[in-house]
């Protein structure tokens, strides 16, 4: 399943690049920006800033499962078969009501990515996977993958490595560029920002290091997780120490995905400002060359 197809991207892989965003993801990191790809099934979205005063239609197409009141409309989110999203897409004439989540077409992502062919050949660019977390889909990834190779298109995909090696390895031998998160080191620390395993992450790297695999290293910069110089030595220094690397990523920590959460009726439970800190960036740029690492700013 798919969430979104982005065309013409410019910042996940070398070039201009086509992103297919694969729903599912086996992390619940409390800064995610894309709330919307953490389930692997179809959800419902709510902006009831484009909702029409005394429209029932939503009412009318599920009424066990949304209900108009004095506030606005209530939706148990549980109550809905996959009979009642399927109407539900088609009800709201808005858009306040949308839901999130397609069945992923092979074929059809492969006409849109031959489509747009001349484009990777001019720059260099091609197919990124991206999600949620792509190997939680493996046979869909390695597919795609392969039919990318054949057709001479680069490919990459951006990962958080917590899935079964087993689910990365089947797609190595079609990847040209893996974009990988490095969120933290410390397994306390990382079990209670996202709910998994450091341990599980670090073997995953060691074995594509072992591999030669070609990695990109991104570290998200999170108040309060790991935007401290203590945490930005330990992850740079198992990059360049362990990993052998030659690229790292700093992300300062945004806030741009705020209002998903609202639309999807969850809490958000990181900061709700942008990191502000231009020492700490430089410290984390510094560090890292002086490791031998490359290290870039991206936004």
């Amino acid at each position: 399943m798919l969430f979104n197809l982005q065309r013409y991207s410019t910042h996940d892989g070398p070039g201009i690049r086509t992103v297919v965003f694969l729903k599912g993801c086996s992390l619940g990191c409390r800064w995610c920006q894309n709330p919307e790809s953490r389930s692997r099934k179809r959800q419902v979205l709510f902006d009831a800033r484009l909702c029409i005063e005394g429209c029932q239609l939503c009412e009318q197409c599920v009424p066990q499962a949304i209900l108009h009141g004095d506030s606005g409309i209530a939706i148990n989110r549980e109550a809905l078969s996959e009979a009642d999203l399927d109407r539900l897409q088609e009800c709201c004439p808005t858009g306040a009501l949308s839901v999130c989540g397609s069945t992923l077409d092979l074929e059809e992502v492969m006409t849109i990515v031959l489509r747009d062919a001349p484009f990777y050949q001019r720059t260099g660019g091609g197919l990124t996977l991206s999600g949620g977390e792509p190997f939680m889909q493996p046979e869909a990834c390695s597919e795609l993958l392969r039919r990318c190779h054949e057709h001479l298109i680069h490919t990459a995909a951006e990962s958080c490595l917590h899935v079964p090696w087993r689910s990365i390895e089947t797609s190595l031998e079609y990847l040209d560029l893996l974009l990988a998160d490095l969120k933290h080191v410390n397994a306390e620390t990382f079990k209670l920002w996202t709910d998994g395993s450091a341990k599980r992450v670090m073997d995953n790297f060691r074995r594509l290091a072992q591999r030669g695999v070609n990695m990109t290293i991104r570290v998200p910069l999170i108040p309060d997780f790991n935007a401290d110089e203590a945490s930005i030595r330990a992850i740079t220094d198992f990059a360049a120490e362990e990993l052998g690397v030659k690229d790292i990523h700093f992300l300062p920590y945004h806030t741009l995905g705020i209002n998903k959460y609202r639309l999807l009726d969850m809490p958000y439970l990181a900061a709700d400002k942008p990191l502000d800190n231009p020492e700490l960036l430089d410290f984390a740029q510094q560090y890292a060359r002086d490791k031998g690492l490359t290290a870039l700013l991206r936004g």
